[in-house]
Formats: C-alpha cells, sequence, structure tokens
C-alpha cells in the first residue's frame, strides 16, 4: 500500500518510533501500482487512481487476476473514469485519470466484498459532488468492515450519513462543502485483532494462558469477536485495561456452530481450534471466502483431510468433525490465514510442517519469530 500511494506521488516517510509522516500531494501519472496479492490495495487503490491526472497501470501476482474487481471497475465507469481493462473487468488494468472525480449516485454489488463499498466511500470527500453508494447484491459480508470505513472517515472530518434500512451510504463532498474536508492529524493505529486469533489460540489448544496487550477497550474490528467466539469454544476471557488474558484448560476445546459471515477472516483460525475439539462444529455464511488469497474453504478442508482429519464443505459452510489427526505438509496456497492455521495445528500435532511460512509476512512481519518468543 505505502508504495502504491508513493507510486501516485503520496509523500510517505517514516520518523521515530514507528511513526509513519503521510504528506498530500498532487496526484500525477505515469505511475504503476504492483498490488501483489492484496485485496485491500487492488481494491482502495484504483478509485485514488482516478484522481490522478493521467495514467495508472494496475497489475499483480497471477491470483490477483481471479480475484473480484468487477463492481470497482464499473463504479470508477459510471463514474466518468476512462478504464482499460480488456472488457475482463479484472487485474491488469490502466487508469486514465483527469485529476478530479465527479462523484454521485452509485449502485454496487458488494456480495463478494464489502471493500467494494470502502473503497469507493474513501475518495468520497475528494469528489466534486460527493458519492453516495448503494449496495444491490444479495448479501453483504464483512459489514463491520464498512463501520470501521465509515468511523475513520468521521475521525478525520469528513461528514457521512447511512442508511441502514436501504444499505446507502452517502459521503459528502469536501470541495463544496469546507465543513466536510479531510484534515490531517496524528493517530495510533490499532493492533490488527484478527492477527491475534492463532496467538490467543495457543491458551486452548495447549492449556494455560496468554495475555495480549494493547486490546482496544472500544473498537469497531470485527476481530474483537474473537473473545466471544472463543469463549463459547470454552475459554475463559478476562481484561485489566488493555491487557486481554485467554485462560484454558488442555482438551476441553467445544464445538461451535457460527454464522461468520461479518468475521470471514478469523475463519482459517477457528477451523483450526475446531478441528481438536471435542466436538463436531460448523462455520456458516462464509461463501465469499472463495475468493479470497485462495479458496479458503477448500484448501481449509483439503489439507485438514490430508492430516486425518473429517472436513466436510458447502457453498458457504464448513463442517468440521474432530479426528485424530497425523504428521504431514499443511499447504498455504500463498495465503497468510492458512499459514497459521497449520502452526497452530502443529502445536499439538507432531511432524506437522507448514509450506512458505514466509507468506505470512502479509500481515505478520516476522510471524515465525514472534511464535518462537510466546512458545520458548
Amino acid at each position: 500500500m505505502i508504495a502504491g500511494l508513493k507510486a501516485l506521488g503520496c509523500g510517505i516517510e517514516a520518523v521515530q518510533d514507528d511513526a509513519l509522516r503521510v504528506s498530500p500531494a498532487a496526484f500525477m501519472g505515469p505511475a504503476s501500482v504492483d498490488v501483489g496479492n492484496a485485496g485491500t490495495v487492488m481494491r482502495f487503490l484504483p478509485p485514488v487512481a482516478a484522481l490522478t491526472t493521467g495514467l495508472v497501470h494496475f497489475d499483480g501476482d497471477p491470483r490477483s487476476h481471479e480475484r473480484p474487481l468487477g463492481p470497482v471497475i464499473q463504479a470508477l465507469e459510471n463514474l466518468g473514469v476512462t478504464i482499460e481493462h480488456g472488457n475482463r473487468y479484472s487485474l491488469p488494468l490502466t487508469i486514465n485519470g483527469s485529476g478530479k472525480l465527479r462523484g454521485g449516485v452509485i449502485d454496487v454489488d458488494a456480495s463478494a466484498s464489502s471493500q467494494f463499498i470502502s473503497a469507493l466511500l474513501l475518495v468520497g470527500p475528494a469528489t466534486t459532488e460527493g458519492i453516495t453508494v448503494r449496495h444491490v447484491g444479495k448479501t453483504l459480508p464483512s459489514l463491520p468492515h464498512i463501520e470501521m470505513t465509515i468511523a475513520m472517515l468521521r475521525e478525520f472530518g469528513a461528514k457521512v450519513d447511512v442508511d441502514p434500512s436501504s444499505a446507502k451510504w452517502s459521503v459528502h463532498s469536501g470541495i463544496s462543502n469546507p465543513d466536510a474536508r479531510l484534515h490531517g492529524r496524528d493517530l495510533v493505529i490499532e493492533p490488527d485483532l484478527s492477527n491475534a486469533a492463532p496467538f490467543m489460540s495457543v491458551a486452548m489448544i495447549c492449556g494455560g494462558s496468554v495475555t495480549i496487550n494493547d486490546w482496544p477497550t472500544a473498537t469497531t474490528q470485527p476481530g474483537d469477536q474473537l473473545r466471544e467466539i472463543f469463549a463459547q469454544m470454552g475459554a475463559t476471557i478476562t481484561r485489566d485495561g488493555t491487557a486481554l488474558t485467554i485462560s484454558a484448560s488442555p482438551g476441553q476445546i467445544h464445538g461451535i456452530d457460527v454464522d461468520l459471515h461479518d468475521v470471514g477472516e478469523l475463519t482459517p483460525s477457528i477451523a483450526a481450534v475446531a478441528a481438536l475439539a471435542d466436538s463436531p462444529s460448523s462455520l456458516r455464511g462464509i461463501a465469499h471466502l472463495r475468493l479470497h488469497e485462495t479458496d479458503r474453504l477448500a484448501a481449509l478442508a483439503r489439507e485438514i483431510n490430508a492430516l486425518g482429519g473429517s472436513v466436510r464443505e458447502e457453498e458457504s459452510a464448513l463442517h468440521i468433525t474432530p479426528a485424530p489427526l497425523h504428521a504431514g505438509v499443511f499447504h498455504t496456497y500463498d495465503d497468510h490465514r492458512l499459514a497459521t492455521a497449520g502452526a497452530m495445528l502443529g502445536l499439538v500435532v507432531d511432524g506437522i510442517e507448514v509450506e512458505n511460512i514466509a507468506t505470512t509476512q502479509k500481515t505478520l512481519p516476522d510471524f515465525p519469530g514472534a511464535w518462537a518468543e510466546l512458545l520458548r
């Protein structure tokens, strides 16, 4: 994301105390953005690139060419942006920016990803007319992520109207309305609570307790639901200020029947814990995970079953019946959350080798080091 924003002309520099200073600038092409296989980069930056004067080319890993991007492309074209995508409505693509974005009312089918809506809302203050996004699909996964987007926009001064009854969000123009203009500010970014899942699982899988520091006292992050989900699976959760402690007795993991539609990114970790439970589990509402870094439902079923497990997949669910697991290679498919799920199973199953653990660098720069430090 940093490299992509820099390519567009944004000033980003590291300063003391692990901080970044971001300086606005006029976005100018030509520019080239490599998204890798990051959904946020491939969906959040094209609307920003529409504000650029000149050509901006987007490409990424082979898997990025398969991941859904059409709703963002169609929305930008409906707003008057010229995009060359070879009628594939996916990567690679080239945006010919005019230096401004009109805005208006846009219908978006975000059934595959809430990021389609967040991407458009984020540029709303920079449009000349503001932007109204209406979701027209049958389902809307990960709604809490849209709520995170709105909270962040408001924190920077944007004016956002929400109509939950009709799945409609409106962001006022900061160009025509100075009261809705974004303002720079100092900000402490919350830790990514979804990344806490494998570390919290150690207490459940091995017994004992693990304390996670700096857990927000109030947050819009979907990962905060880990507290409730793991409690239902047999853990005890306590808090002391911003320190959260999870405790459990070894062998006391209970199965769970849960809808993870809003917190799909937690599925691999919950599936790994469920594979070691004392009763079956059903993880539902997660069809959209088939379009992530890999088809996560198929990958989890394939890898756990290859180790002796019993996982049955449906189009939008995984049904997990605990069974004795044995040694083997746990493949990750270049998916960071698959890698951490394999490491979790390796806590109690001798001889599990997680292939390509380095893929965890996408969201955890030194997962192997942190994992080893915790287990030491």
